[in-house]
């Protein structure tokens, strides 16, 4: 199952250390060169999401595994991702030079003219690579020397400056087809798999009683992972030999139980947090799994 890597978590790998304004800093952005990590070496990355947009400028021969599809590049290549989606990627062959710059949505927030996940390489099933020729590539590259610079300046209003220079970077990828060399990676069906169960828990656990569970149908998830149902039914079916209601129900079930046992909210606040509209709906359900009402399972 693919986690969550936190901003915490980049820079405790990659240089060991927290910035001092991390919390205080909502929309925290930074830039690096990958040689500036002490890990730029190890491998593999891990396949997880980030709570953290990120923009790359690679080199080389790569493969980048993105959700349940891979991008093969071979090349200068500016790269976009989301927190949305898992990724992670493989180098293949040739020098890997890289610069990449790391930011929350609020670090645009009041800048944008639309919402930062609506334009096209943000975009939950869009297309995240751009390949780069060789004016384009010095063009992208010295945007992100500017704010290498920039970010270690003294200057009051360095990012003001650097959220430009961001925006005109992404200017400059709209401007360019993105690449069509997507295919479906050997591993589709468990690369799928991850990110739905990997969604389904990060759904839980339950800790209040206004906390409530969305994602309760096969469709739901779906729509949230930007596939088509009967695609993510054959995955998971595939993989575990399971359906996907299979999954949420006992996810569901396991959970209900837990909360009948190990809190004093009554059965109407369960069947709440539980994403039920109705007690009596909860009570059918629990029923169903158990051959027991909820009441009955909290005394037993």
């Amino acid at each position: 199952m693919s986690t969550t890597e936190t901003l915490e978590d980049f820079y405790q790998q990659k240089f060991s250390y927290l910035p001092e304004n991390l919390k205080q800093d909502l929309g925290h952005f930074n830039v690096f060169r990958l040689e500036d990590c002490h890990d730029a070496d190890s491998q593999p990355i891990n396949y997880s999401r980030r709570d953290f947009y990120k923009v790359c400028l690679i080199r080389g021969r790569n493969i980048y595994h993105y959700a349940d599809k891979s991008i093969e590049i071979d090349g200068p290549t500016l790269i976009f991702f989301n927190p949305q989606v898992p990724y992670t990627w493989e180098p293949v062959s040739g020098e890997q030079t890289v610069f990449f710059c790391i930011f929350r949505e609020a670090f645009f927030t009041e800048n944008l003219r639309t919402n930062i996940y609506d334009l096209p390489m943000f975009k939950i099933g869009g297309k995240p690579a751009y390949f780069l020729n060789e004016v384009q590539e010095k063009f992208v590259s010295d945007i992100f020397l500017k704010i290498l610079e920039e970010i270690n300046s003294d200057y009051r209003y360095k990012y003001d400056l650097i959220r430009n220079y961001l925006t005109e970077m992404i200017h400059t990828a709209m401007k360019i087809e993105p690449t069509e060399r997507l295919y479906q990676h050997p591993d589709a069906n468990s690369r799928i798999t991850s990110v739905f169960t990997e969604l389904l828990e990060r759904q839980f656990p339950i800790e209040s009683p206004s906390q409530r569970f969305s994602l309760r149908s096969a469709k739901d998830f779906a729509e949230k992972l930007y596939v088509h149902v009967n695609h993510l039914n054959r995955a998971i079916k595939t993989t575990t030999g399971k359906t996907t209601t299979d999954l949420i129900t006992e996810r569901l079930t396991n959970e209900a139980m837990a909360l009948l046992k190990h809190t004093d909210w009554n059965i109407s606040e369960i069947s709440y947090c539980l994403g039920f509209e109705e007690p009596a709906h909860f009570n059918n359900f629990f029923k169903r799994q158990l051959q027991m009402n909820p009441s009955a399972y909290r005394l037993n």
